[in-house]
C-alpha cells in the first residue's frame, strides 16, 4: 500500500516535540564595557537587523489574530500569519532606545523558540529568567510576564506558511553599579505548559543558558 506524503510537510520530521531556545544577539557571551559603543555596537547591529522583519509596517500586512486560541488552518491552502509586532517589546523594541539598553548597561535579550510544525503548547507558556548567583537580579519582560500567545500556534512549514513569525519574548536585565564587572549566567525556560525545559541530555530544549558581563 503506498504512503501518500504531504509536500508542505517534511518528510523526516524530528519526534522531539518540544522546541528548543535561542537568544538574540546571536551569541551566549555578551561582554562589554557600557561606555564604550564599539563594544555593544555588535549587539545593537544584530538586534536591528533580526527585528526588520518585525517592523510595525511590515506586520500591518499580516493578520490580526484572536489572543488565547490557536490558529488552526488546517484546510486552508495558504496560511495567514497573526502579526507581532516590534513595538510590543516596549523598552526592548529599539525604536525608544536605539541601543536597546546597552549604552545605560541594561542589555535587553530577546529569547524566541524554535520551529516546530504543528506544535500547540497547552496551558499559557510564558519565558522565566533566573540567574545562577547569590545575587538576585531584577528583569522586565516583554510583552508582559513573558507570554507567548498561543494564536501564533500552530506553524504549518516554510511552503504554506509564508512570511510567518515566530513570537518573541524580550528580557531587559536591570543592571545595577554593583552588578557590574562580575559575571552573570542567566538561564531562561518556557514555562506554563506541556513543553519540556528540563532534559539533561538537550540542554536547549525549552531553555537556554548565556553569560553576560558588563564593565563600565
Amino acid at each position: 500500500m503506498l504512503q501518500m506524503l504531504n509536500d508542505d510537510t517534511p518528510k523526516y520530521q524530528d519526534r522531539v516535540a518540544s522546541p528548543g531556545l535561542v537568544i538574540r544577539p546571536n551569541t551566549l557571551n555578551i561582554v562589554f564595557n557600557r561606555s564604550e559603543s564599539l563594544e555593544y555596537g555588535q549587539y545593537v547591529q544584530h538586534l536591528e537587523s533580526f527585528l526588520q522583519q518585525y517592523n510595525d509596517s511590515e506586520q500591518a500586512k499580516n493578520d490580526l489574530c484572536m489572543a488565547g486560541q490557536y490558529s488552526e488552518q488546517d484546510e486552508e491552502p495558504q496560511k495567514k500569519v497573526c502579526q507581532f509586532r516590534r513595538s510590543l517589546l516596549h523598552h526592548c523594541s529599539g525604536m525608544e532606545d536605539t541601543t536597546f539598553g546597552y549604552a545605560k548597561g541594561q542589555p535587553c535579550v530577546i529569547v524566541k523558540m524554535n520551529r516546530v510544525i504543528g506544535l500547540k503548547p497547552t496551558g499559557d507558556p510564558y519565558i522565566n529568567c533566573t540567574t545562577k548567583s547569590d545575587k538576585p537580579l531584577q528583569m522586565q519582560y516583554f510583552p508582559h510576564e513573558g507570554t507567548i500567545d498561543r494564536m501564533y500556534f500552530p506553524y504549518y512549514g516554510k511552503k504554506t506558511h509564508k512570511g510567518y513569525v515566530q513570537p518573541l519574548v524580550a528580557v531587559k536585565l536591570l543592571l545595577k553599579k554593583e552588578d557590574y564587572n562580575s559575571e552573570l549566567i542567566v538561564e531562561c525556560k518556557v514555562e506554563g505548559s506541556n513543553l519540556k525545559n528540563n532534559d539533561e541530555r538537550d540542554k536547549f530544549l525549552g531553555r537556554v543558558t548565556f553569560r553576560v558581563l558588563v564593565t563600565e
